[in-house]
């Protein structure tokens, strides 16, 4: 798989990547990247999703954790499938 990666996992635990492409479009095969290592996965995209927000890499359930940077950054609200669109619509802190 070569070219520009289209998602950025920091860590082999991370359950979302974060979009960094302009304009990513449902049905996209995506390559992603985890930083720690340089290694590479694929999935699809199920929405159009910003850059900088981020996709699910699995199925996720309501009352989960999201993952990124190898750190918990909050709890889903409802289910994203993999490689569905997260951000505040489905995903919200811990702090509140």
């Amino acid at each position: 798989m070569a070219g520009i990666p289209h998602v950025l996992a920091h860590d082999h635990e991370d359950n979302v990547a974060v979009v960094v492409v302009e304009d990513l479009k449902a049905g996209t095969q995506m390559r992603g990247v985890v930083t720690a290592d340089n290694s590479e996965f694929e999935l699809v995209a199920l929405h159009d999703v910003p850059i900088g927000h981020k996709v699910a890499l699995a199925d996720l359930k309501e009352g989960d954790t999201a993952i990124k940077y190898g750190e918990d950054i909050g709890r889903f609200v409802a289910g994203v499938e993999k490689g569905g669109h997260v951000h505040v619509h489905n995903l919200k802190t811990k702090r509140w």
